[in-house]
């Protein structure tokens, strides 16, 4: 007669069992790993570690005989022994220590935040315009950047600015070396620049693919032959 005592004292419970490394694999790959690990034959050890990553990699199928991807499933698998698994493995083996690090943080790309409506590329735009020699080359493209400069302002600012406001900012973001406010030199009118930024806000917001042209067009079709069939006498 089934003994209901004794299979409620054999029930494990989440609380009691090992913690899972990577809960993605389940628990049933993670006993595995371990029964692996015990194994006191090498070549019984190597075979058991080559069935298991095929049971990993059938869970992405699609990538199963990516190299890249079958180097992960080796680093996860000693991940997930602790360690433990000595197996040979086609690639390097991992170790804690790797595991560990951590990766170095990335450099905040904005150098200027109080001018954040420039964009960060024109800092870039700046020092290239440092580098070339003196000519109508470089005044030409300083000219551009200032005119950049100045439709980006009023795309954050929409009243006007300026055009000393413009070159002030440009002599501090070039370090000094350019210097537009002790020549006549004059941008674009601020009505132009909007006119420009205003087409190509346009342009973004009601551009349409080819894709969706034809999705459209269809819908249009069927709502048309459904009305002809709706209006036709018995």
């Amino acid at each position: 007669m089934y003994n209901t005592q004794e299979a409620i004292n054999f029930l494990e419970y989440n609380a009691e069992r090992p913690h899972l490394i990577i809960p993605e694999y389940g628990r049933h790959l993670q006993k595995l790993i371990k029964q692996a690990i015990e194994l006191e034959d090498r070549d019984e050890r190597n075979k058991a570690a080559r069935y298991i990553i095929g049971v990993m990699g059938s869970l992405n199928p699609h990538l199963r005989d990516v190299p890249d991807f079958q180097h992960k499933l080796w680093d996860q698998i000693f991940i997930m022994s602790d360690f433990k698994l000595d197996v040979d493995s086609p690639y390097p083996t991992p170790s804690p220590e790797t595991i560990a690090l951590k990766p170095t943080p990335l450099g905040y790309p904005q150098n200027f935040p109080k001018y954040r409506f420039y964009g960060n590329n024109i800092k870039y735009m700046i020092d290239v315009a440092n580098s070339w020699p003196e000519g109508e080359m470089k005044n030409a493209l300083i000219i551009v950047i200032a005119n950049h400069m100045k439709k980006s302002f009023l795309s954050w600012n929409k009243d006007t600015v300026k055009d000393d406001v413009i070159f002030e900012h440009l002599k501090e973001l070039s370090g000094g070396k350019i210097n537009l406010q002790a020549t006549d030199e004059e941008l674009s009118n601020a009505t132009d620049l909007m006119k420009v930024n205003k087409k190509l806000s346009n342009k973004t917001q009601f551009s349409i693919n080819p894709k969706q042209k034809m999705q459209r067009s269809n819908a249009s079709d069927r709502r048309n032959n459904n009305q002809n069939n709706n209006n036709r006498k018995p």
